[in-house]
């Protein structure tokens, strides 16, 4: 028995100094960001941001890797299957979180199988309209959805994504019924309102603001209750005009389970370095996003919250889909 104690006390000992070690001597050669979507999305385009200042950091190359398709569980899937060495992660948006329920015959479920590390950035989701289209202002939708209920489309990057679940909420709230037109990325969702192919679309700033920039879209309301910084005073959110609508999309980094907890830690500690940089957080603001720097143990309690208010609109509406 005094030999088994000994060798154990031994064991646990060389634990606690291997830990320390490992995060150390992490990373040795490049890192792969997994991408869900396509280039030009908010997930897309933080990565390529933060992976550059992280691999300053780490003095190793971050590699972007785009893998979009079936509403991003594509890129999900591949991350969950990967070698849980720190050296294949998930950059990724927060549409996965009500995966199991909305496909149920998925071959993951994320809460089990991904680790949360760092929640990086925010990003408001907007309310937008063709330009040219008769519909001004969220009254005007409304008005219009009442007149043609289920007829009035939308646009989004993928059936279950939050830009869906936004609209849903506030079909919600309005009492009204709308016709979604899922696509398969943020950029094409937001071409899709210029031109015309929609009257109204749930995107992001790094999706649409260039085609707002044009005067091919018009934004009719913010779709989050906080106001960014960013944000033009003429952007009303959706709460200003009278409906209780608080959807904004976050963008994180994940690990695939079974990732040494000391790597997890050290990936979280240079993540929240880089994001209390001014510089950084100022480029995150170009790129129509707010730096979160939320750590992993808060993280946590996030993601639970949005996937309970989430699920409630899914349950509310009858979403499915299929896959």
């Amino acid at each position: 028995m005094r030999t088994t104690a000994k060798l154990v006390i031994l064991l646990l000992a060389v634990l606690a100094f291997a830990a320390p070690a490992l995060a150390q001597t992490y990373p040795t050669r490049s890192i792969r960001f997994i991408v869900p979507f396509p280039a030009g999305g908010v997930a897309d385009v933080t990565a390529r941001l933060i992976g550059q200042s992280l691999g300053d950091k780490l003095g190793q190359t971050i590699v972007i890797e785009n893998r979009p398709g079936a509403s991003g569980t594509l890129g999900v899937d591949a991350a969950t299957k990967a070698a849980p060495d720190g050296y294949t992660l998930l950059f990724t948006t927060g549409d996965f979180i009500t995966t199991p329920t909305l496909m149920p015959k998925v071959s993951f479920d994320p809460h089990r199988d991904l680790i949360p590390i760092t929640q990086v950035a925010t990003a408001p989701l907007l309310l937008g309209a063709h330009a040219a289209g008769p519909i001004d202002t969220v009254k005007d939708l409304i008005a219009q959805a009442k007149a043609s209920p289920g007829k009035i489309a939308y646009s989004s990057p993928g059936n279950g994504t939050i830009n869906q679940l936004a609209v849903e909420w506030l079909a919600i709230e309005a009492g009204v019924k709308f016709l979604h037109v899922p696509y398969r990325g943020g950029t094409p969702a937001a071409t899709a309102v210029a031109a015309g192919d929609v009257p109204i679309g749930a995107v992001t700033p790094s999706s649409g603001q260039s085609l707002i920039d044009a005067g091919k879209v018009k934004v009719l309301a913010l779709m989050t209750k906080e106001r960014p910084a960013f944000a033009p005073a003429s952007w009303l959110t959706l709460a200003e005009q009278g409906f209780a609508v608080d959807a904004a999309l976050w963008v994180a980094l994940f690990a695939p389970a079974g990732t040494p907890q000391p790597i997890v830690d050290r990936l979280d500690q240079e993540m929240l370095r880089i994001l209390q940089n001014p510089d950084v957080r100022k480029r995150l603001n170009t790129l129509g996003t707010e730096g979160s720097g939320i750590s992993q143990k808060v993280f946590v309690d996030r993601i639970r919250t949005d996937a309970a208010r989430y699920l409630e609109i899914i349950n509310r509406t009858g979403i499915k889909v299929e896959h």
